[in-house]
C-alpha cells in the first residue's frame, strides 16, 4: 500500500506581487498556501488573488489570508519571505510565532547579504535564499499583472543543498516555473547584482525612465558598464569570480527584453521605500570591508538614500 501523499504547506509573508505570483504557482503545484499581507488584505480576503499573464490568467486562492504570522494556525513546512528587502521591517521577530523546529525559512528578495540577520537569530534552520527573475507588478489590490520571465534560483545559505531545498525546486518545477539550483547561491547573487546595481537606481535617478532609455543614452549606457565593473570586482574580492562575458551578456539581455521599469523606479513612483541598502548598501559596505574603491557604486547609493528619505511611508507589504 503507498503512503499518502504529503502536501507541504507554505505561508507567503508579503502576499504582493513576487509573493502573489509565485505562491499562486505553488498552489498550482498541490502546496496548501496560505499568505499574510496588509495593504491588499481586504481585497485578498475577498476575491483571492487574480494573475493575468501572457503565459495563461489564473486565480489563487489562499487557504488563510492573515494580516499577522501569529493569526496562522498551523505549522508551516516552509516560510517564504517575499517582502521589500528592507531594513525597517522586523523579519525575524514577524516569522517567530510560526516558525517552529521543522520549519524552513525562505527569503526571495533583492540584494545581497540580505540573509545575515535571519542566519544569526535561526541558526538551526535551514534558511534557503532564493533569486527570482521575472517581470511582475501588482496593478491594483490583489490583482497581478505577469509580464514575463519567471525562472528561480535557489540554493541554502551560505551555501549546500538540503532535502528541503530539493522539495522547494521540485515545487517550483511541478509548477511549470523553470528552476535551478545551486550549492553557491552566494555567486549567483552577486551575478543578479550585476543588473541591479545600475538598472534600478538609475531608472529613479535618470527622472523615472524605462531600461532601453538607459541603455539608448550613450553615457548612462557607459556608466552602467561602469557600476557592473565594481559589482563584479567586488563579488571577486567576496571570493566569487563572475563570467568574464557577464557585462557585455547583462547588456544584451537587456537590449532584447521589452522596455520597463525597474521594481525600484514602480515602489519611487508609488511612493515607497525603496530597497536602497539591500541592493547598494550592503554592497558599499563590502567594499569597505574589503578596502575597493567603488566611486560609481557610492554616487548612485548616496544620491538615491537622500531621495528615499523624502519617500518613506508607513510600512507595508
Amino acid at each position: 500500500m503507498e503512503s499518502p501523499e504529503i502536501i507541504p504547506k507554505i505561508l507567503i509573508v508579503g502576499a504582493g506581487a513576487v509573493g502573489g505570483f509565485y505562491g499562486g504557482k505553488l498552489s498550482q503545484a498541490g502546496a496548501e498556501v496560505s499568505v499574510v499581507c496588509r495593504s491588499n488584505y481586504e481585497a485578498v480576503r475577498n476575491r483571492g488573488i487574480v494573475i493575468r499573464s501572457g503565459t495563461g490568467d489564473f486565480e489563487f486562492k489562499p487557504k488563510y489570508v492573515l494580516r499577522y504570522s501569529e493569526e496562522y494556525p498551523e505549522t508551516p513546512d516552509y516560510v517564504i519571505i517575499t517582502t521589500k528587502a528592507l531594513p525597517e521591517i522586523p523579519l525575524a521577530s514577524i516569522i517567530k510565532p510560526v516558525v517552529k523546529s521543522e520549519t524552513g525559512i525562505v527569503l526571495l528578495q533583492n540584494g545581497i547579504d540580505i540573509e545575515v540577520s535571519i542566519a544569526h537569530e535561526y541558526p538551526k534552520h535551514d534558511l534557503i535564499s532564493v533569486l527570482a527573475f521575472i517581470g511582475v507588478s501588482q496593478i491594483e489590490h490583489g490583482i497581478i499583472w505577469h509580464q514575463d520571465y519567471g525562472r528561480v534560483e535557489l540554493g541554502l545559505y551560505p551555501k549546500g543543498i538540503s532535502k528541503k531545498t530539493r522539495v522547494l525546486l521540485d515545487l517550483f518545477s511541478k509548477a511549470g516555473i523553470e528552476a535551478t539550483v545551486t550549492e553557491t547561491i552566494m555567486a549567483s547573487r552577486w551575478k543578479k547584482l550585476v543588473w541591479n546595481a545600475p538598472f534600478n537606481p538609475l531608472s529613479v535617478l535618470a527622472g523615472g525612465v524605462e531600461t532601453h532609455t538607459l541603455l539608448s543614452d550613450p553615457h548612462t549606457r557607459e556608466l552602467i558598464k561602469r557600476v557592473m565593473t565594481e559589482v563584479v570586482a567586488l563579488a571577486r574580492h567576496d571570493g566569487y569570480i563572475l563570467p568574464s562575458e557577464i557585462i557585455k551578456k547583462n547588456i544584451e539581455v537587456t537590449e532584447k527584453m521589452p522596455s520597463y521599469k525597474t521594481s525600484m523606479l514602480l515602489d519611487y513612483e508609488a511612493r515607497r521605500p525603496m530597497e536602497v541598502e539591500a541592493i547598494l548598501g550592503n554592497a558599499i559596505k563590502k567594499a569597505e570591508q574589503f578596502g575597493v574603491p567603488t566611486p560609481y557604486l557610492y554616487a548612485l547609493y548616496s544620491l538615491l538614500k537622500l531621495v528615499n528619505q523624502h519617500f518613506k511611508k508607513t510600512l507595508f507589504f
